[in-house]
């Protein structure tokens, strides 16, 4: 009997008692936060530390998936790119280890989930190792090979230029096992015609 007068007076004067907090988390701000897939954001994360510190962790990267929305279970998949590789973070959207979550940066796009940006990223990876040339004995990068292009023949040469003198010069010091070549002849004839 006692119980029951109880818990009338409790529903009648609920609206007059102070409101209990079950979360450490303002989820209020966190509910209407306008988060979408393509989105730059930067997340503030506590990190405990030995001794009982705390620190304050910024990881910045693009939003790719959004899961669950905005109720209790909701997660937020962030990328970014380190070093060369790539991270991904999947972050409750309620946890009180996340002291703020910002917006830098908003991305048109078109689609609810972004996981093709993983290979896409793959693929310019693969690229730049396509460019790249491997000394595979030593496993070191080498430069790439360059081509160089063959000199043309002395169609603009004058016949006063140093390039004909050295082919003088190269005619007196012949033996006489190259005069016996056809190459070699011909060579002299050109060089007597251009005199």
């Amino acid at each position: 009997m006692i119980l029951k007068m109880l818990l009338r007076l409790s529903f009648r004067y609920a609206k007059f008692l102070p409101i209990m907090k079950t979360s450490p988390v303002n989820m209020d701000v966190r509910k209407n936060l306008d988060m979408r897939a393509g989105d730059t954001i930067r997340v503030h994360q506590k990190i405990a530390d030995k001794g009982g510190k705390t620190r304050i962790q910024i990881f910045e990267g693009m939003v790719l998936a959004r899961k669950h929305g905005s109720e209790a279970g909701g997660t937020f998949t962030v990328r970014r790119v380190t070093n060369g590789y790539g991270v991904e973070k999947i972050f409750p959207l309620y946890s009180p280890m996340i002291e703020k979550i910002e917006i830098t940066k908003r991305s048109k796009v078109r689609r609810a989930k972004l996981y093709h940006i993983r290979e896409t990223a793959l693929k310019q990876v693969s690229k730049r190792l396509k460019m790249m040339f491997v000394d595979f004995k030593t496993e070191e990068p080498v430069e790439e090979p360059v081509i160089e292009e063959a000199p043309k023949e002395n169609e603009d040469v004058k016949k006063d230029s140093p390039a004909v003198e050295t082919t003088d010069k190269v005619e007196e010091t012949k033996t006489e096992d190259s005069k016996d070549d056809p190459v070699e002849e011909i060579k002299e004839e050109k060089i007597e015609e251009e005199k």
